[in-house]
């Protein structure tokens, strides 16, 4: 992430070091396990002092009564699975079940962490020199800042390990994670000021944590935002709680089959953001032909992604707007239905806004990706009517490359997108049509284009300045001058000759 400082670096480089020979997606329940260790450790520790110290409001308290800690949000923390306790064991060879104990008995106090800490610490495979040696590089986040800024870094940490892990595990990783720019831009664009916000594919909580950023940005209470989760994958799920722990969000985060067994059967959200994973073709469609949520048409059994646009649209409040990420190929595909599908809900009047995205942006997958926007009411009084239109915006060109394989939006990007979305659907907002990058089109434009909703179709391509001068006569101008350095013998201008030749112009 472009705007982290060099100390989340400086950590991962030292901490994936000690990697060595070790799988990722296993080495990472064992650093970001530490990381939320010393998170609720330094948040006890700090309440815990004033507790002590007995005076002001905390007067006549007793710091070893989980109570206290209960009363004032913090995560109360036996004896021995605090952090100062465990470093000073770091380099003895039973630090593994001192650090198993130590997550057992943090669950067994706090209900809310119940099944979510790793206990794998002990496991013999487990390097105990180097786990030592990561406890205390664990121990340096935060070592010399006030509480809160302490915490925050862990938070910042916790985030960046998660970014960083999931490139390193390649295509498995993206089933947690969700580049921060893509959350970003979602969170930026829908605004999740207060109401209830809903991924049902949420994966370590990245849309959760980024719309809780937005909040406090904005000077909003993020008390105001009720936060709904569902995770398939129950790994996944124990990262997305640690990691809203770590941020003291509180979220209901269920288990399970989102198609299957939807554990938020009557919520209807104000704010749905999510990235499920795209193509999908076993999501057990073949269970599911009489579903309520199939109101646009029945979802191929091969393909989920119209089966995660028709369960998102379902679950809006008659005011709710979604932002989703899928692949390129549903905004054209006829396959099994799916224009159909897509031909209805876009006379639903549920398409809002279709942003084309920049190849490279994903860890885990080279697949070019969209997002699209829904709108379940597009007259209401937020914002102007727009029922007869739809935005396209082409945000292929946008993003900056950080590694070899890598591309994210800069915060100016972001910036960009979203304030043209803004603009357009706002009631104060000046908007304008930008060749090649952004079209207000009608639906008759988009039915002409038989409901195809690629932004390439509408935007056009930038306008070129036009010297006045042919076409016809610049080439021939310019095969004049090749002419004469090839008679000179030039052995690349023979080269560029015979390519010319190939496409019809000859000297």
């Amino acid at each position: 992430m472009a705007d982290n400082n060099d100390l989340e670096k400086t950590l991962w480089t030292a901490a994936d070091k000690m990697r060595s020979n070790m799988d990722a997606a296993e080495y990472k329940h064992v650093v970001l396990g530490l990381i939320f260790l010393k998170y609720i450790s330094d948040a006890f520790n700090d309440l815990y002092q004033k507790l002590v110290e007995n005076a002001g409001e905390y007067e006549g308290s007793d710091p070893e009564d989980p109570d206290e800690y209960l009363a004032n949000n913090v995560f109360f923390v036996p004896e021995k699975a605090r952090w100062q306790y465990l470093q000073d064991r770091a380099k003895q060879p039973e630090i593994g079940k001192y650090l198993d104990d130590a997550m057992d008995a943090i669950e067994r106090i706090n209900p809310p962490l119940k099944g979510v800490l790793p206990k794998i610490y002990a496991d013999p495979e487990l390097n105990k020199p180097r786990l030592g040696e990561l406890i205390d590089l664990i121990g340096t986040i935060g070592f010399r800042q006030d509480a809160n800024k302490s915490q925050d870094l862990l938070g910042r940490v916790y985030e960046y390990f998660l970014g960083q892990f999931a490139d390193a595990e390649g295509k498995k990783g993206g089933q947690f994670y969700t580049p921060a720019s893509i959350v970003k831009l979602l969170v930026e664009m829908l605004e999740p000021f207060n109401g209830r916000v809903y991924d049902g594919c949420c994966g370590s909580g990245g849309m959760f944590v980024q719309s809780e950023k937005f909040v406090r940005n904005h000077q909003g209470n993020i008390k105001d935002l009720s936060i709904f989760g569902q995770e398939s994958n129950p790994t996944t799920l124990r990262l997305a709680r640690m990691n809203l722990a770590i941020r003291g969000i509180d979220a209901r985060l269920e288990l399970g089959d989102t198609f299957l067994n939807d554990r938020h059967p009557d919520l209807k959200a104000d704010f749905i953001l999510a990235n499920p994973p795209f193509n999908i073709s076993d999501w057990n469609g073949e269970q599911l032909r009489d579903d309520i949520r199939w109101k646009h048409g029945l979802p191929p059994v091969g393909n989920a992604n119209y089966a995660w646009l028709q369960h998102f649209a379902y679950k809006l409040s008659p005011t709710g707007t979604a932002g989703i990420v899928l692949a390129n190929g549903s905004m054209n595909s006829n396959t099994s239905g799916e224009g159909d599908i897509r031909k209805n809900m876009i006379e639903a009047g549920l398409v809002d806004c279709m942003v084309a995205l920049p190849a490279q942006l994903f860890y885990n997958t080279m697949i070019p990706a969209c997002l699209w926007f829904l709108a379940r009411n597009r007259t209401n009084h937020k914002f102007r009517d727009r029922s007869n239109e739809i935005l396209f915006i082409d945000a292929r060109k946008l993003g900056t490359m950080i590694n070899r394989r890598n591309k994210e939006f800069a915060d100016q990007d972001i910036a960009l997108i979203a304030g043209t979305y803004h603009a357009w659907r706002g009631k104060a907002g000046v908007y304008e049509d930008q060749a090649g990058f952004c079209k207000a089109t009608t639906l008759d434009e988009v039915r002409a284009n038989n409901y195809v909703l690629m932004p390439g179709r509408y935007v056009g391509t930038e306008e070129a300045e036009d010297d006045g001068v042919p076409f016809v006569k610049k080439m021939n101008a310019l095969t004049a001058k090749l002419a004469e350095q090839f008679a000179r013998g030039d052995e690349l201008q023979k080269t560029i000759h015979e390519n010319l030749k190939g496409i019809g112009y000859d000297f």
